[in-house]
């Protein structure tokens, strides 16, 4: 019997293997078209087109393994289930074994609540792996009613090496799911599921597990100490209905059919940071396709498809989060920045405006649409926004060191420095030593002229806490040239450059720094790189192309005389 493997579980790393054996003859001219298409689709990620050419192809070889194969694959990613399936039982007449069609049928089976069908699959070992078989096996038992052999399942998948944690919270998702509080909560208290407790979807379960209990000072205790201030509309929705004592129902598992939603979602959570993206979104489309309400797997899915590059999938799957879903803002801030990132730059700003209007009192909210506005340098309305997201607190917290920070950016953009200053000193008193801060300050302060020493103190700290930092050293290298110490300046800016050696500023300024001491073949020799290097149709404030050409020209003593600016031998101390 012909077989693949298209990837399995191991234990505690949760690590994918993936074996690529391809089942098949060879695919004959008439099909190879749809076939080199699809294969091309496939390593772009384009999802869509893959699942169309490649159903092309198979219209042209109705049973060709490999083409079936690689579509489940194509449908599973771009959602489509229900074409998925189809083809994997495709796959199953033909008796091959194939993990990606095991996938897509545990799936379906699961969806018709089918569970001692399901229970039979796991059995005859034509599932998916150990982990996420002995956890979707476990739920099965429940689901045909079985709670005793249900919870038998959950402690033997917490017998195998690494799954500990996975067995003992989904054994407590299940006990609340039917009612048990007590036994639930008795496993989070002891810690026994691990990290995976701390996440915001396990405190909030286990908030709603502690009301059932009559325990809301617990829960609002455990929500502020995990979350503080500035919370999210879920979170503190949650909180405040806690606050007032309300007795929340238990909603994040509330049958089978949800524990193994579950399971493909906290799976997808642990290969998010061990597998391809590619692979991982397999498990939140499961997860997505088994519970449609299940906010925290769409955010994921669509998460996952930004970072493959496939913006139109992505905003697609932000767009399903409902609007009076608590997630709905964070849904909005993904499909805008999906948007920006596919160029669709004016949909990315009407979303945040529009966002604004609705979640207008949320930090993050105004936080994005200032950042997108800086971005695109309309620093009036970049500042009103960084104005609404500070207004947002109650009080001062350390997080707002960023608004600040970059409402200091806008401001000093504008050339009202003074208030850009106070910005970034602001900035300091909530996060003293954050090198971004320290450098951008201490930088802007040698550009004006002023508190030079302080300002090289500043640069100083942050090249100390990121001595890697191209940007960095350019700012200490600059601020010894500004302050006349050029031999010192030289060390520092040649670093620089070998941090970035295709910066143009970075260079332009290493010009500067030798014409300075008297190194002036060199000199000219940065400046021609630094021309080489400028994005003309981009060209950056710090960069002019037409000052370095007249330096060439006639020499930087020349071109300060014009400026006006005092001359290098003055700065430098001689007469």
């Amino acid at each position: 019997m012909a077989g693949t493997a298209l990837g399995r579980l191991r234990s505690a790393g949760i690590a994918l293997a993936l074996a690529a054996g391809l089942a098949g003859p060879v695919a004959a001219n008439s099909l190879s078209g749809g076939y080199l298409a699809a294969r091309q689709a496939s390593f772009l990620g384009d999802f869509k087109a893959a699942a169309d050419y490649y159903g092309r192809a198979i219209a042209f070889d109705p049973g060709n393994p490999e083409l079936m194969e690689r579509a489940t694959l194509a449908n599973l990613s771009l959602g489509d289930i229900e074409h998925a399936v189809e083809l994997a039982d495709r796959l199953t007449e033909q008796g091959i074994q194939s993990q990606i069609g095991h996938m897509a049928q545990v799936a379906d089976l699961s969806q018709r609540e089918d569970y001692d069908a399901l229970l039979k699959r796991i059995d005859d070992k034509k599932a998916i792996g150990p982990l996420v078989d002995g956890l979707a096996g476990a739920w099965a038992e429940l689901g045909r009613g079985d709670m005793s052999a249900a919870l038998v399942a959950f402690d033997k998948v917490g017998e195998e090496k690494g799954f500990a944690a996975f067995a003992a919270y989904h054994k407590a998702m299940a006990l609340a799911s039917v009612g048990d509080f007590e036994g639930a909560e008795t496993i989070f208290a002891g810690r026994q599921a691990g990290s995976m407790q701390l996440t915001r979807r396990a405190i909030m379960a286990r908030s709603e597990i502690l009301s059932q209990l009559d325990r809301q000072d617990q829960a609002v205790a455990m929500i502020e100490e995990g979350f503080p201030q500035p919370r999210d509309p879920g979170l503190e929705e949650m909180r405040q209905a806690l606050v007032e004592g309300e007795r929340l129902p238990f909603t994040y598992v509330t049958s089978a059919k949800d524990g193994i939603a579950e399971v493909f979602y906290t799976l997808a959570g642990a290969l998010a940071n061990e597998a391809n993206d590619d692979f991982t979104l397999l498990y939140s489309r499961i997860a997505e396709y088994l519970r449609p309400d299940h906010a925290g797997a769409i955010l994921l899915s669509a998460s996952l498809l930004e970072s493959l590059g496939q913006y139109d999938l992505a905003v697609a799957t932000y767009k399903r989060v409902p609007r009076d879903d608590p997630s709905y803002h964070a849904a909005e801030l993904g499909r805008a920045e999906a948007l920006r990132s596919a160029d669709k730059v004016d949909a990315a700003v009407e979303v945040l405006e529009q966002l604004a209007d609705t979640h207008g009192d949320q930090a993050t909210v105004q936080s994005a649409l200032g950042d997108m506005m800086r971005q695109l340098e309309r620093y009036d309305e970049a500042v009103a926004a960084y104005d609404a997201a500070l207004e947002s607190f109650d009080g001062t917290h350390p997080s707002q060191w960023f608004l600040y920070y970059a409402r200091g950016i806008s401001k000093e953009r504008l050339k009202n420095w003074d208030g850009a200053e106070a910005d970034f000193r602001e900035a300091l008193e909530l996060n003293p030593e954050q090198p971004q801060v320290l450098n951008y300050l201490g930088y802007s302060l040698v550009e004006h002229q002023e508190k030079l020493d302080e300002a090289l103190k500043m640069i100083e700290r942050a090249v100390s806490a990121q001595p890697q930092s191209g940007y960095i050293v350019d700012s200490l290298g600059w601020a010894l040239y500004r302050l006349g110490r050029y031999e010192e300046a030289v060390v520092h800016m040649e670093r620089a450059a070998e941090l970035m050696p295709v910066d143009p500023v970075v260079n332009d300024h290493l010009g500067d720094v030798y014409w300075a001491v008297g190194r002036d073949l060199e000199a000219e020799f940065q400046w021609k790189r630094a021309l080489s290097f400028v994005n003309w149709s981009d060209a950056s404030d710090e960069i002019d192309p037409e000052r370095i050409r007249h330096k060439l020209r006639v020499g930087l003593d020349q071109v300060l005389a014009e400026e006006g600016a005092p001359p290098l031998k003055v700065a430098n101390g001689a007469d």
